[in-house]
C-alpha cells in the first residue's frame, strides 16, 4: 500500500494494489497549475484510492479536474473521465515515500520547457550552491 498528503496533513490517502503507470507530465496544464516545469503522475483505479479530508475540486478543462487541498493548496489528484475512464492521477512527490515508484516515461514533451531536456547536465548541489566569497 502506498500512502501520502499534502503538505499541512489535512488531506490524507492511501493506494491500494499496483499502479498502472507513473508519468512526467510536461503539458502547459501542469505547468501552470503546479508552478513547476512538470509533475510526475501515478495513474490508479479510482477504486484504488481512498482519500481522508476534502480536496477542493478546480475544473481546469470541459472534461478535467484537479484536487487540491485548500488549505495549504497542494494539487494531489487529476480526473479525465472523457479520456481515462475509471483512472485517477495522483500527484508523486505527495506520496510519503516518492522514491517507492520509479517513473517510467516523460509524457506530453511537445509543450517541455526548452531548457527541461538538458536540466540533467546542471551543477549539482546537495543543500544550496557556495555563495560569493565561500569556500566550495
Amino acid at each position: 500500500m502506498l500512502t501520502g498528503g499534502c503538505h499541512c496533513g489535512a488531506i490524507r490517502y492511501e493506494i491500494e494494489g499496483e499502479p498502472i503507470n507513473h508519468a512526467l507530465c510536461h503539458c502547459v496544464d501542469c505547468q501552470r497549475t503546479s508552478g513547476a516545469p512538470m509533475v510526475g503522475w501515478l495513474m490508479v483505479e479510482n477504486s484504488a484510492l481512498k482519500v481522508s479530508g476534502e480536496p477542493v475540486v478546480y475544473p481546469s478543462s470541459e472534461h478535467a479536474l484537479r484536487y487540491f487541498c485548500v488549505q495549504c493548496g497542494t494539487g494531489l489528484f487529476y480526473s479525465n473521465a472523457g479520456m481515462l475512464p475509471g483512472k485517477v492521477d495522483v500527484q508523486s512527490a505527495t506520496l510519503d515515500e516518492p522514491g517507492e515508484v520509479a517513473p517510467q516515461a516523460h509524457i506530453q514533451t511537445a509543450e517541455r520547457i526548452g531548457w527541461m531536456k538538458d536540466v540533467h547536465r546542471l551543477p549539482e548541489f546537495e543543500r544550496f550552491p557556495p555563495q560569493d566569497g565561500e569556500a566550495g
